[in-house]
């Protein structure tokens, strides 16, 4: 074994950004074709924020007020935004059950023995994600167009906040590798990427307008990274609802901004960690 080892070290290529990038999309093509061989995965990933469109809008629709409006169609614009970014968000146990399931059946153990990059099987892992991810997003806004839902801006600010949908998503899929990669079973990776998840989404502005939650609560919603790109979406989809009072914290004041610094911010320390955690993980 100390030989075969010492042989793939000797193997392994100089580190280079060529490189490094052919061997991440060779992976993400891997996991990509392993989610065409298993269209569950993708179909149950969609069925759960449809739910929360058709529950939000139908049940719960012109009960919850935002800013001095309880119209259905004034929550309804309101709703997407949130919805959204938690479609984004929630594919982080996903993406830390697929990591896990490689680790349990030892193919990550055969990726290290590779002469490729290091992190290039987690890069490909999130970029695969990522793909699905976007399909998904694209999926959830042709529902929401069904029940309802408009955009009042022009085509670029309604890409850009797409964009900042994924850069999240992509984000997150770090903190899901990092997961994936610290348990010892995809359930309890499964477990593990949704438990922190619903307090991050729900002490959010995703679902109501933060201005009316307890003080406490409202500043954490404020600074909540989530919050951040949900408000970012609202004003570039045009879907602030009228009378609505902006919070005075400054990620709400500048949520565009404010979404990519914390983005980025968790990126790279996420990524960091996950690829300073798959050097030494053993399956």
């Amino acid at each position: 074994m100390s030989a075969l080892s010492d042989t793939a070290r000797a193997a392994r290529p100089a580190g280079g950004i060529r490189s490094s990038v052919r061997d991440s999309l060779v992976v993400a093509k891997r996991n990509l074709i392993r989610m065409t061989r298993i269209p569950e995965m993708v179909l149950f990933g969609l069925i759960q924020p449809v739910m929360f469109v058709v529950l939000f809008t139908y049940v719960f629709g012109g009960s919850i007020k935002v800013g001095g409006s309880l119209s259905t169609q004034d929550y309804r614009e309101f709703l997407m935004g949130g919805i959204f970014a938690q479609t984004v968000t929630f594919a982080t146990a996903g993406a830390g059950a697929g990591i896990a399931d490689d680790m349990h059946k030892g193919l990550i153990d055969r990726f290290r023995s590779l002469p490729m990059a290091r992190g290039a099987v987690l890069t490909g892992r999130t970029l695969a994600d990522l793909v699905q991810t976007a399909l998904t997003l694209l999926v959830l806004a042709l529902v929401a167009l069904l029940v309802g839902w408009r955009s009042h801006e022009n085509f670029a600010k309604i890409l850009a906040g797409f964009g900042l949908l994924l850069l999240l998503g992509y984000a997150f899929s770090w903190i899901g590798a990092l997961i994936g990669l610290s348990v010892r079973t995809p359930e309890a990776a499964t477990s593990g990427g949704l438990i922190w998840l619903f307090p991050l989404t729900f002490i959010s502005n995703a679902f109501v307008d933060s201005n009316n939650l307890p003080t406490f609560f409202r500043h954490v919603a404020e600074w909540n990274p989530f919050s951040t790109t949900v408000q970012a979406c609202r004003e570039l989809f045009g879907n602030l609802p009228p009378g609505f009072k902006t919070p005075d914290a400054w990620p709400m004041q500048h949520p565009v901004l404010a979404s990519v610094l914390w983005s980025v911010l968790i990126l790279v320390v996420f990524r960091t960690l996950a690829v300073r955690k798959y050097r030494s993980a053993t399956a």
